[in-house]
């Protein structure tokens, strides 16, 4: 079903950036809906049925608050009191209450780029030792789990980190990890080609499946 992004709506989250109330947004609730809401929806079918095949525990009803994120912006504690977002993304993760101490899969889309990828949210302090923990029992495991990566040129690990040296006799590679307050990995990329077309949803699957191993082993820490 999806066939790609059209570049129309990088003009319509430009203009929303710019104006950004009420009134223009209802009078171009169309173009939200054409341009983004339903090219959203038609990725998640296409993807979904894949997922599950990572985790049959996964939310892929293609729904807002579901697996799409809302446009209006809760802006009761936040600084940006804006009232729309001028980016988007999609979600698969498991429908718990504490879903962001676990592992899930985004995809996220804005005027300017795209990216998509796997890991936390927003891990707690907690969530964090646990992950070190396992690292500690599990080494063998863990060093299975991110083999992968030194492989591939697609994702990058991102999150912040630690000063405080937790255990200075790990080796490098595995202090990248072991460091974090949070992390994800994501491949980051500009607007091209891929975007407009079905291509999109082919890179997303490839990508999610290579990320598989080491979604389990962090379903273990959460």
């Amino acid at each position: 079903m999806f066939k790609g992004f059209s570049r129309d709506y990088i003009t319509f989250f430009k203009k929303l950036r710019k104006k950004n109330d009420k009134q223009w947004f209802k009078s171009h609730k169309q173009d939200y809906e054409n341009l983004l809401l339903i090219p959203l929806k038609n990725l998640v079918i296409d993807v979904g049925n894949f997922m599950l095949s990572i985790d049959s525990e996964f939310e892929i009803r293609p729904m807002i608050n579901r697996t799409i994120s809302k446009i209006y912006r809760d802006t009761r504690f936040s600084r940006d009191k804006s009232l729309f977002k001028t980016s988007l993304w999609i979600t698969f993760k498991r429908p718990q209450k504490n879903w962001k101490d676990a592992p899930a899969y985004f995809f996220e889309i804005s005027p300017y780029s795209y990216r998509f990828g796997m890991g936390f949210y927003k891990a707690t302090p907690k969530t964090m030792e646990k992950f070190r923990e396992l690292i500690d029992k599990k080494p063998k495991e863990f060093q299975k789990a991110i083999s992968f990566y030194r492989k591939q040129n697609i994702f990058v690990l991102e999150g912040e980190k630690y000063k405080r040296i937790f255990d200075k006799t790990k080796p490098a590679e595995i202090q990248n990890w072991y460091q974090r307050k949070n992390f994800y990995l994501v491949c980051n990329r500009k607007i091209d080609s891929a975007l407009f077309s079905k291509k999109l949803a082919d890179d997303l699957i490839s990508g999610f499946n290579s990320l598989a191993n080491f979604y389990h082993f962090l379903l273990k820490v959460s």
